[in-house]
């Protein structure tokens, strides 16, 4: 029997990784856009072509990379990620030419926002059953705290210090916190003995889908067209932020002050989703979503004052918590728990496929003259068509029974 100390250190370890993983995320990466294209010389097209061509090369490998998970010990598999990471924020803080931002962009969106992610909500799906949502709910306030915390201090630490000696700054944390977490929390973990421990309880065996047997059916692409909204679209809003702020007249703290109203909206919808997951399932909840998405592309078409900026990225906030962990649970739920790993790494990898998508969208438009208001209005005719065809096969999204 797993007892309560050991779920607790595996909450922690995954609750670490994914506050880590924001190193790696566009929120985060947005903060440094203006001193590096200053620096450059470069434009939001030229930058969001990169930052986009970059982001699928990661995607790509992380398919491969990603399914490994499965055929390692987790320790191990661990330990590699956060060398990685570390190597990764070091190689971003020398960055002076575009081919150096190229591979910067790569390493810190594979192993931060990919690969630190993905172990974190792998271990999780799979070492918890019946608590999944609450489980991934908690630790996905990792991310909510350093959405919540890094931007506003990431702005003080670049008017006192050079962003470089940020990125170090990061790349010490990184080597000397995170292998005492893992050495900590998960040394003696087996996930693979949790769930033949689960499994064998439960009286409702549901049919365990390779990864390739998802690629073949339908319903992954209709389910995959809703979750990746948030993250094409949020990503846009992320990267773009000063050219937002610029655009409805904003001041320029507006923004990462507004970070703070979105982490507590994150929070708040993880801490819901949680318990309403483990009551009606992820299948049931997938719908409402982008609801708070799609009202935030009409805040930002109608709406012009800083306030705006709160209300703008206070329902954003709410779409992430409620995709953060509807997103990891609702596979593990249709598909199962055996091959989680590689079916993990896949949709990790489409997200941030998604991400390169939503980024390179926002700079071309940008540079042809689009306003922010007609970008909100591509955006937002998305998530009804997408949602629209989620409602259509909403009941087909069962798991195979056996």
């Amino acid at each position: 029997m797993i007892n309560l100390s050991l779920n607790k250190k595996v909450i922690i370890f995954g609750f670490i990784f994914t506050f880590f993983s924001s190193f790696g995320q566009s929120f985060f990466l947005g903060l440094f856009n203006a001193p590096i294209r200053k620096e450059l010389d470069i434009s939001h097209g030229q930058f969001g072509t990169i930052y986009a061509s970059a982001t699928i090369c990661s995607s790509l490998l992380l398919i491969w990379v990603g399914k490994k998970i499965d055929d390692f010990k987790l320790l191990y598999y661990s330990l590699f990620v956060v060398v990685l990471l570390s190597i990764s924020s070091l190689f971003f803080s020398f960055i002076n030419n575009i081919y150096f931002l190229a591979v910067g962009i790569f390493l810190m969106r594979f192993s931060g926002q990919g690969l630190m992610s993905h172990t974190s909500t792998t271990a999780i799906s799979r070492f918890f059953d019946k608590s999944r949502g609450k489980a991934l709910s908690t630790i996905w306030f990792g991310l909510s705290t350093a959405e919540f915390i890094l931007p506003v201090f990431i702005t003080y630490l670049t008017f006192l210090y050079s962003w470089r000696i940020v990125w170090q700054g990061i790349a010490l944390l990184t080597i000397i916190l995170l292998p005492i977490i893992i050495f900590k929390c998960i040394q003696t973990i087996k996930l693979d003995s949790r769930e033949e421990e689960l499994s064998s309880d439960k009286k409702d065996h549901i049919k365990q889908w390779t990864r390739l047997e998802v690629i073949k059916d339908y319903k992954f692409y209709i389910v995959s067209l809703n979750m990746l909204a948030g993250p094409w679209i949020i990503t846009g809003i992320f990267i773009y932020q000063s050219f937002i702020s610029e655009a409805k007249g904003w001041n320029i703290f507006a923004i990462p002050k507004a970070f703070m109203f979105y982490s507590i909206t994150s929070i708040l919808s993880l801490i819901l989703s949680g318990f309403l997951v483990d009551k009606f399932t992820s299948r049931k909840l997938i719908p409402i979503v982008n609801i708070p998405l799609l009202l935030s592309m009409l805040t930002l078409i109608f709406l012009e004052y800083d306030l705006s900026a709160f209300i703008f990225l206070g329902l954003i906030g709410i779409t992430n918590g409620l995709a953060n962990v509807l997103g990891s649970s609702t596979w593990a739920e249709i598909y199962g728990v055996k091959f989680i790993g590689s079916i993990k790494a896949l949709t990790t990898a489409l997200m941030v496929f998604s991400t390169a998508f939503g980024t390179a969208l926002f700079g071309i438009l940008i540079d042809q003259g689009f306003s922010i208001e007609r970008i909100a209005h591509i955006s937002a005719t998305y998530v009804i068509a997408s949602l629209v065809l989620l409602l259509i096969f909403r009941k087909k999204l069962e798991p195979v029974k056996l």
